[in-house]
């Protein structure tokens, strides 16, 4: 799964960890995960993470 969309893997995870209501939906609404550096949201100054297991 991290090799094809390592993006799911965030969201799956944080979609376990958020309440099960309408407030979790909301705020899974605006969750963004981007697989590599490049992006739309470059005036926030966001760093890559990388992730060893």
């Amino acid at each position: 799964m991290m090799a094809k969309k390592p993006e799911d893997v965030i969201t799956h995870a944080v979609n376990g960890m958020i309440p099960k209501n309408n407030l979790g939906r909301k705020v899974m609404k605006k969750l963004f995960v981007y697989a590599g550096t490049e992006h739309v949201h470059q005036a926030q100054q966001p760093e890559e993470l990388t992730i060893t297991y």
